[in-house]
C-alpha cells in the first residue's frame, strides 16, 4: 500500500476577491519551486496575523509559502491590473509573477492580503518567466520591515525562501527566491483604470463599492444620517477624498526619511495608501531635491523632491475612472473631482510641515519655522550633507556644548557629520536656537520628541547591497544585522554604530533595480 501524502496545512484563509467576476482576475495557481528552504519567517507578524509561526516553518508551512502546495481555503487568483507607467498608459498589467493566495483577519480585525511574489506565470505574465530573484526579494522584504519600523504605512514581508533555481536578469545570474508578502489590499489605481479604459463602468462601481467596503466603509454612512447621505454619489466622492488623504500623508511620510520609491507608476500606487512594489526604491545618503537612484527613470520622473507632484498626478488618474460614479451629469463630475483634487497640496503640506516641525523640535509650523526648514535644506543640498545624521544629531545640537563639556550624548556614538563644523550650519543654527528659545519647550522633552521623528538608521543602500551580495553566496548574517537595526531605526544601536555610517567614495551605490 502506497503511504498517504501529508494533510495540507490548515491556514484560515478567505478570499474576498475572489467574489467579484472573474474579469477582475485570473484563477491561477503558484508554479512549483525544485528545492524550497526558509531563509527568513517574520515571527512577530505571523501572531500578529493569527497565524502558528511553527506551522509556517514545518515541512507542509514551507510548501506553502514557497507555492509548491494550495493550502485548504485558499482561492489563489492574480489580479488583472492596468497602469501609466512613466506617464504612459499600459492597458493591461496585472500580476504577472505573483499570485494572490487569500486573506486573513488579523488580531485586529484586519483583513489583509497574503501574496507570494514569484510565484510562477500567470497569464498576465507577458514575455516574463513569473520568477524573482534573491537580490530583489531581500530588498523588499528589508526595506518594507525598515519602513514597518518607521511607522510608514507598508505592505509587510512573511517570509523569504529560496528555490533551488536560478534567475537571469540583467545584472546576471542570481539564486530565485520567493516573498511572501502581507498586505491591507492589493488592489491599486491601475485596477480602476483596468476597468474604466475598457469603458467597463459597472466594474468600475463593483471594484469601488468593494474597496469602501473593505477599506473605507466610514464612506458610507447610514442612510438615516442626513438627506445628504442619500445621495448615490457620495460614498464615491468621500472614497476619493480618503484615498487622496491617505495618499499625501504617505508621500510625505516618505520624504521625512529621505525615501525614493523609485516607480511611482499608477499600477504601484495603492488604494490602501500603503507603500507597495518595492522595486529600485532607495533611501537617500546626502540630501538633495533632485536625487535618484533607479536604473530605469532616466529623466528623474520620480526623483525625491518630485513625489509629491506625481502623486497628485496619480490621484488625477484615479479622479478620472470614478466619473460616472461622482455625478450623473459629466461638468459637475468634473468639478467634484477638481474640488477633491485642490486638497491634496494642502494635506501634504500640512503632514510634512508638521512633521519637519518635529525633526526640528519646533512646536508650530509658523511661516518663519518653514522657511528656517527649508533654509536648512537648500544648505544641506549644497554641501552634500548626510539627510538621516543631520536629523538625528539635531536632537543634541539644539544646546551647544560649553568647550569643557565632558558629558556624553545619545548621538556621540554616531558617525561624525563633517556638515554640521561648516560655517553654512553654524550661522543657521544660532537662529535656529533663537527660535527654540522663543518657544521655551522643556530641553528633555523636546530632545526626545526630534529622536521619536528622526530615526539613527535607515537601510543604507550599500548595506543592502552587501547583504545580496553575502546572500548570494549563502551567508545571512549581514541581512540579520541590518534588520536588527531598520526594525528599531530610533534606537540606540552602539553595538551595530557602523550601520549608520554613509557610504565611503567607493561603496556608494548609483543604481538601483527593480528585478524584473
Amino acid at each position: 500500500m502506497s503511504a498517504r501524502s501529508p494533510e495540507p496545512l490548515s491556514l484560515p484563509l478567505e478570499n474576498s476577491y475572489a467574489r467579484l467576476p472573474e474579469s477582475f482576475y485570473a484563477r491561477v495557481s503558484p508554479t512549483a519551486v525544485p528545492e524550497p528552504r526558509l531563509v527568513r519567517l517574520n515571527r512577530p507578524l505571523a501572531v500578529e496575523l493569527g497565524l502558528d509561526p511553527s506551522d509556517l516553518e514545518s515541512e507542509e508551512g514551507i510548501e506553502i509559502l514557497a507555492g509548491n502546495r494550495v493550502p485548504e481555503g485558499a482561492e489563489p487568483l492574480a489580479m488583472a491590473y492596468a497602469g501609466h507607467q512613466f506617464g504612459h498608459f499600459v492597458p493591461s498589467l496585472g500580476d504577472g509573477r505573483a499570485v494572490l493566495l487569500g486573506e486573513v483577519v488579523d488580531e485586529r480585525g484586519i483583513r489583509r492580503d497574503i501574496h507570494l511574489k514569484g510565484a510562477g506565470r500567470t497569464p498576465f505574465s507577458r514575455m516574463g518567466d513569473g520568477r524573482a530573484g534573491l537580490g530583489p526579494v531581500l530588498r523588499e522584504y528589508v526595506v518594507s520591515e525598515a519602513m514597518a519600523g518607521l511607522g510608514i504605512p507598508t505592505t509587510r514581508a512573511l517570509a523569504m525562501l529560496t528555490t533551488g533555481e536560478t534567475i537571469h536578469r540583467e545584472q546576471g545570474p542570481e539564486p530565485g527566491a520567493v516573498l511572501a508578502r502581507v498586505a491591507v489590499s492589493h488592489v491599486r489605481v491601475g485596477t480602476f483604470e483596468y476597468f474604466a479604459r475598457r469603458g467597463a463602468a459597472d466594474s468600475v462601481r463593483q471594484l469601488a463599492d468593494y474597496v469602501i467596503d473593505r477599506l473605507y466603509p466610514d464612506a458610507r454612512p447610514p442612510q438615516a444620517r442626513s438627506p445628504e447621505a442619500q445621495s448615490a454619489a457620495l460614498p464615491y466622492r468621500r472614497l476619493l477624498d480618503d484615498v487622496i488623504a491617505r495618499q499625501a500623508d504617505l508621500v510625505a511620510r516618505w520624504l521625512l526619511v529621505g525615501f525614493i520609491h523609485g516607480v511611482m507608476n499608477t499600477d504601484n500606487t495603492s488604494i490602501a495608501g500603503e507603500t507597495i512594489d518595492y522595486g529600485p526604491c532607495a533611501f537617500m545618503d546626502a540630501y538633495h531635491p533632485d536625487q535618484v537612484y533607479s536604473s530605469i527613470d532616466h529623466r528623474g520622473r520620480y526623483a525625491y523632491g518630485q513625489q509629491p507632484r506625481i502623486a497628485h498626478w496619480n490621484l488625477v488618474r484615479f479622479a478620472e475612472t470614478l466619473l460616472p460614479l461622482l455625478a450623473p451629469d459629466e461638468a459637475e463630475a468634473i468639478e467634484s473631482a477638481k474640488e477633491a483634487l485642490a486638497a491634496f497640496p494642502r494635506l501634504f503640506e500640512a503632514s510634512y510641515d508638521s512633521g519637519l516641525g518635529r525633526k526640528l523640535g519646533l512646536a508650530g509650523a509658523e511661516e518663519a519655522d518653514l522657511l528656517l526648514a527649508r533654509d536648512l535644506l537648500e544648505r544641506m543640498a549644497e554641501h552634500e550633507a548626510d539627510f538621516t545624521l543631520v536629523f538625528r544629531r539635531l536632537a543634541d545640537e539644539a544646546e551647544p556644548r560649553s568647550s569643557t563639556a565632558t558629558d556624553r550624548r545619545p548621538s556621540d556614538d554616531l558617525p561624525d557629520v563633517p556638515f554640521l563644523q561648516t560655517e553654512a550650519f553654524t550661522t543657521w543654527a544660532a537662529s535656529w536656537r533663537d527660535r527654540l528659545a522663543v518657544q521655551g519647550r522643556d530641553p528633555g522633552l523636546r530632545r526626545a520628541e526630534m529622536r521619536r521623528a528622526s530615526p539613527a538608521y535607515i537601510p543604507r543602500n550599500h548595506r543592502v547591497q552587501q547583504a545580496i551580495e553575502a546572500a548570494t553566496e549563502g551567508r545571512f548574517g549581514p541581512m540579520e544585522e541590518l534588520l536588527e537595526v531598520v526594525t528599531r531605526p530610533y534606537d540606540d544601536h552602539p553595538e551595530h554604530v557602523e550601520l549608520a555610517r554613509p557610504p565611503a567614495p567607493h561603496e556608494v551605490v548609483q543604481r538601483t533595480f527593480c528585478g524584473t
